[in-house]
């Protein structure tokens, strides 16, 4: 492609809030420079990010020590601010705009609104409900809710006294949330009585009695009412109300802790295993995410951002930090598609949603589904919608600017749980190109390396981070000489953190995702990134999606398999498998060309919706899955045993 498919007036680039801190903290007027500026010199970048943006806190000391050391951190390091004393909770519960704090709608239309002074309210009763409880900093507060604002209020309560945040969605089953919560020994847990989803009502009481029967360090469990006002909880052993259990209305209080003092403990998605438990810092979580949210989306108070996401995925503590910016957080708790398909739409147009998040695979089905907000939703307000969760491919970003908007910041994101942020992101000031992200985050020295560890371009190759960045998790979990961590990350390349994703660095400075790398395919020789196929794939309108694995045949040889979900009521015939192999051969290469192609009623995937093309592989070959607990739909796999397909 010669020309992008967007680009932002030279007005709309100068009122950035990305060029007005160039011009504060120098490094640069284009992009390019004042990325190379922030890698080359974190100290002054990490520092003027901290005074740009505001953060409320004391920082005397140095801005790190150690950063010729890439790895867990350290006393000798790298650590960040290793004098400084901050509280996460009183950044986000800082003056923002005029508008609320939060506006939450859920499935069922209910619609609430809380101000600044009204969540902040509500955060310190449940800080005096924690301190009541015996909880103190370092204590776990793990919490089995949906996204809404008694979870924000909870979270920020809890960070209000140095305690630690961890949560689950409610659609974990009793053992996905004991593999994750019983690893951290929680002294309080919050639930919901149920919650509702596509339509229907889930009750959640049998499955909260026995996940508390499992996790006997919980000292005390609270129940937040949401599908009845008044829930009879009393086969819950001692179970308490919300409102029964919160503490009086108390002035807010803050306890500043050092700048890398345990934040959340998120867990990674656990199909090969109990889920490793990420403890993340709450000044390194809180920097990164105003670097992301003010210089990258261009947030400022008054604004309104919607992640469209659950309390199980680092998205949503993502979104929660935004309130720092003085925007409101718009939450929604509910299907994406259901009952109505354009629900989503409705509450981007009808709240005036600034920036609007969701994943790739969202807006693949709305496009197949026919959605044109173009045509049906005033967008007026909509500035920059942001992707993630997989790889956005090329015909979304046509579908985006053909059918949603024109004048549009299109942002497909990537990061992980393991950063709580961002390796790659949207620049405000520059173009977007169909296929792409746009550049690696400030602050984070993103590269691609070849099997040797040396950097290719041109070419995809393992996406790694050569030096340290403030959002590295403190610490894993129960993992005390960080062996674990070193394995996770530092092990492939020594002193490089590879983070487990192939990728190519473009012409334009940008990036392509590619998939994992642990899940890459290849055929004779040849590394294939699976999302490479899906790309092709999924822009047929039979399929709703598809999922490859490599095949072994025994003899030494991999054959691609590729899956396919196709649309209520069709069937793969010769026609249409012919059609996907032409395709493939002629946008892709012969290689892409897969062995098998197989249709099936659904496929596999993790909580927070991804694909889980290793729980494929495994059982497909014969092989136990380890935890089908971290699916959200373990059922599937049963499709993928024994195929006949699969025995010639």
């Amino acid at each position: 492609m010669t020309s992008p498919l967007w680009a932002p007036s030279p007005a709309r680039a100068a009122a950035t809030r990305l060029r007005a801190f160039a011009r504060t903290a120098g490094g640069g007027r284009d992009y390019a420079s004042l990325h190379r500026w922030s890698i080359e010199r974190p100290e002054e970048f990490w520092s003027a990010v901290w005074d740009f943006c505001g953060v409320v806190g004391d920082r005397p000391g140095p801005v790190a020590v150690g950063l010729e050391r890439m790895g867990p951190p350290t006393p000798q390091g790298p650590r960040w601010f290793p004098e400084a004393h901050l509280n996460f909770a009183e950044n986000l519960l800082r003056p923002g705009g005029d508008g609320p704090a939060i506006i939450a709608l859920r499935e069922d239309g209910q619609r609430r609104e809380l101000d600044r002074p009204a969540l902040a309210a509500l955060a310190a009763r449940v800080a005096s409900a924690l301190l009541t409880a015996g909880v103190g900093p370092g204590d776990r507060v793990a919490a089995y809710v949906p996204n809404i604002p008694e979870a924000i209020a909870a979270m920020l309560g809890a960070a209000s006294i140095g305690a630690i945040w961890s949560s689950c969605s409610p659609d974990f089953g009793v053992a996905g949330v004991v593999d994750r919560f019983g690893q951290i020994a929680p002294r309080v847990l919050l639930a919901v009585d149920g919650y509702r989803y596509g339509g229907k009502e889930i009750d959640l009481r049998e499955r909260i009695a026995a996940v508390r029967e499992r996790l006997p360090p919980v000292a005390q469990l609270v129940v937040i009412p949401y599908l009845s006002a008044h829930p009879d909880v009393g086969a819950i052993p001692r179970a308490v109300l919300w409102d029964e259990w919160l503490g009086p209305g108390t002035k807010s209080r803050f306890t500043r802790l050092p700048f890398d003092h345990p934040l959340y403990i998120l867990y990674s998605s656990g199909t090969t295993g109990l889920p490793k438990c990420m403890v993340h810092g709450a000044g390194g979580t809180l920097l990164q995410h105003q670097k992301e949210h003010v210089l990258h989306c261009d947030l400022r108070p008054g604004d309104r951002i919607c992640y469209y996401t659950t309390t199980g995925w680092m998205m949503w503590n993502w979104l929660a930090s935004a309130l720092a910016t003085g925007a409101t957080i718009v939450l929604y708790d509910g299907a994406p598609l259901a009952p109505d398909p354009r629900v989503l739409w409705d509450v981007v147009a009808r709240e005036g949603v600034t920036v609007f998040g969701t994943s790739a695979k969202y807006l693949a089905l709305a496009e197949k589904m026919g959605l044109a907000p173009l045509r049906t939703h005033d967008l007026t307000a909509l500035r920059a919608l942001l992707t993630t969760g997989s790889p956005l491919a090329g015909h979304s970003y046509d579908y985006v600017y053909e059918h949603v908007k024109r004048d549009l910041h299109l942002c497909n994101i990537s990061g992980g749980t393991e950063l709580i942020s961002c390796f790659a992101l949207g620049v405000p000031t520059e173009p977007v190109w169909r296929g792409e992200l746009q550049g690696p985050g400030l602050g984070m020295a993103v590269d691609t390396y070849d099997a040797a560890g040396r950097p290719v371009r041109g070419e995809p190759g393992e996406l790694v981070c050569t030096r340290p960045f403030p959002s590295m998790p403190v610490a894993f979990w129960n993992d005390p000489d960080g062996a674990k961590y070193r394995a996770a990350y530092f092990e492939r390349f020594p002193g490089v953190w590879r983070h487990g994703d192939w990728a190519e660095i473009t012409d334009h400075g940008g990036l392509i995702i590619y998939g994992r790398s642990d899940a890459t395919l290849n055929p004779g020789g040849v590394r294939i990134g699976t999302a490479e196929l899906y790309r092709v794939v999924e822009n047929q309108s039979e399929v709703l999606e598809s999922l490859a694995i490599g095949h072994d045949t025994g003899t030494g040889d991999i054959r691609i398999v590729l899956f396919v979900k196709l649309r209520d009521g069709l069937r793969l015939d010769d026609t249409l498998a012919e059609r996907i192999r032409r395709r493939l051969r002629e946008e892709a290469s012969p290689h892409h060309v897969p062995w098998r192609i197989i249709q099936v009623a659904d496929l596999p995937r993790t909580i927070s919706g991804k694909l889980s093309e290793l729980a494929v592989l495994a059982v497909v070959h014969g092989k136990a899955v380890s935890n089908v607990e971290a699916l959200a739909n373990p059922e599937a796999l049963e499709l993928f045993r024994d195929l006949p397909e699969l025995r010639t």
